[in-house]
């Protein structure tokens, strides 16, 4: 079952469910908000409402007392369309400004700023300067401010054309450049960074103009500017609390170790090297009830899948295990494949399973890889030095903030188990959930081995023939 089908049947079961005519939003007690499903604004992480705009929005909702509502958008003239229809009170989707888009809607203060890009596949013909647009396959995102751009550059370049593809973000027009079926890409800087891992042979050449604030659009009521300053006011404090900033930090800043070299070299070795292993990563991951490809992500990061790896450090195989470790689990052989995917795989849960139970998905298994390679004594230090800070230790992101401080003298002095690698721990968990989302996203068929999914036990449980839920 492809990522996209899967993504599809989601929102169309968000679709499903008309709201009657809204209250003003200066008078309502549920928020309902405009968005589109992209790894930048809204998705599910696990069972779980993830996104940096999601956070945001749900932020806003949370300070006025408010329900929060998401209805997800197919495409961006969609959400546009349903925003002039008193759908929302609000399009939170990451979108840039633009003299269009203010002409129909009201538009916020800034809280983001991003960059057009134009993005082609390394070893073609990198265009240098804007008139080296013309005669080439060029596609966008329709509805984007893109075409807004390409539209004011004919009058300088009267021949250049392009094609408009219909998408919610800039993922297909990204994978038709990396697979030849177009030549460039107009592409926003934010969701390049993030959607780069998927293609790394993607290179930005150039920018065209400057950088464009990213608003909030409101529609054009009869006294728009009581929800306006509402949601202004929430922008402009969450710009001075430093709130915006900390969660640009929790949504984009785990792909900060994740380099285009290392995306290349694993996607080649997903192609050359992981199909011998995938049946008995599969039958492994069964055993011990865990995703294959979470599993297929830790060996990789361990020994790029060769199971006669070894450390200087001593740890062997696969899994990189100690003979401590192996001792303990009954390994006679670290080297064997399967012995050592499975006494990974157990080692994993056992962590999994000491965990506190009031840490839930996705953090808990976050929590459970830094163990997996710092212990969980450490783990357990970070946790206590992040409920000092004031922050939430049931939180991934607020735990991984502050592992680096157990290489800090001034601090890991101070606690139970003392100095670790934190920021090695950090880019471990990192890399991993980087390697993981690759292989989840790629879509790559099961064995055999692997027994049928029902489509419904893939989706979220409360999307399961019922309507978006309130949160």
């Amino acid at each position: 079952m492809g990522r996209a089908y899967l993504l599809c049947l989601i929102m169309l079961c968000q679709g499903c469910f008309q709201s009657a005519d809204l209250p003003p939003l200066e008078d309502a007690r549920e928020l309902v908000v405009l968005t589109r499903n992209t790894p930048t604004t809204y998705y599910f992480d696990g069972d779980r409402a993830s996104g940096f705009d999601y956070a945001l929005v749900r932020q806003f909702a949370m300070q006025q007392d408010m329900k929060l509502r998401i209805k997800v958008a197919f495409s961006l003239p969609e959400l546009f369309t349903m925003l002039e229809n008193g759908e929302g009170h609000v399009a939170v989707a990451g979108l840039s400004q633009s003299p269009g888009r203010d002409a129909r809607f009201a538009a916020s203060i800034p809280y983001l700023h991003q960059q057009a890009l134009v993005v082609y596949k390394s070893g073609g013909l990198r265009p240098r300067s804007l008139p080296e647009l013309v005669n080439r396959d060029l596609v966008v995102v329709a509805g984007s401010v893109h075409t807004e751009v390409l539209q004011d550059l004919k009058n300088s370049l009267p021949t250049l054309t392009w094609r408009e593809v219909d998408a919610a973000d800039s993922l297909e027009v990204m994978q038709l450049v990396s697979e030849g079926k177009a030549d460039l890409a107009i592409v926003d800087s934010i969701e390049f960074d993030i959607q780069q891992r998927l293609f790394p042979r993607l290179v930005a050449a150039l920018e065209i103009g400057a950088e464009i604030p990213v608003v909030w659009y409101l529609p054009k009521g009869e006294s728009p500017d009581t929800a306006l300053a509402m949601v202004n006011r929430f922008l402009e404090a969450a710009e001075r609390s430093g709130d915006i900033a900390q969660l640009e930090r929790l949504h984009f800043g785990q792909f900060e170790h994740a380099s285009r070299l290392g995306s290349l070299t694993f996607q080649r070795k997903m192609r050359s090297e992981l199909p011998q292993w995938q049946q008995l990563m599969e039958q492994v991951a069964e055993e011990y009830q865990m995703d294959w490809r979470l599993l297929a992500a830790m060996a990789y990061q361990e020994s790029h899948w060769n199971p006669d790896a070894r450390s200087h450090t001593g740890v062997r195989g696969l899994m990189m295990l100690t003979q401590v470790t192996a001792d303990e689990l009954g390994i006679d052989d670290r080297t064997d494949a399967g012995e050592s995917l499975r006494g990974g795989a157990r080692f994993f849960k056992d962590l999994l399973r000491r965990l506190p139970a009031d840490i839930e998905e996705p953090d808990r298994t976050s929590m459970a890889l830094a163990a997996y390679t710092i212990g969980m004594g450490h783990l357990e230090d970070a946790r206590v030095l992040t409920e000092r800070s004031g922050k939430d230790p049931h939180l991934w992101p607020d735990v991984r903030a502050h592992l680096p401080d157990l290489q800090n003298p001034e601090v890991f002095a101070m606690t139970r188990f003392g100095f670790a690698e934190g920021k090695q721990a950090v880019t471990y968990v990192d890399n991993i959930r980087h390697y993981e989302g690759i292989l989840t996203l790629e879509g790559l068929p099961t064995s055999r081995l692997s027994p049928p999914i029902k489509v419904e036990t893939l989706l979220p449980e409360h999307l399961r023939g019922a309507p978006l839920p309130v949160l």
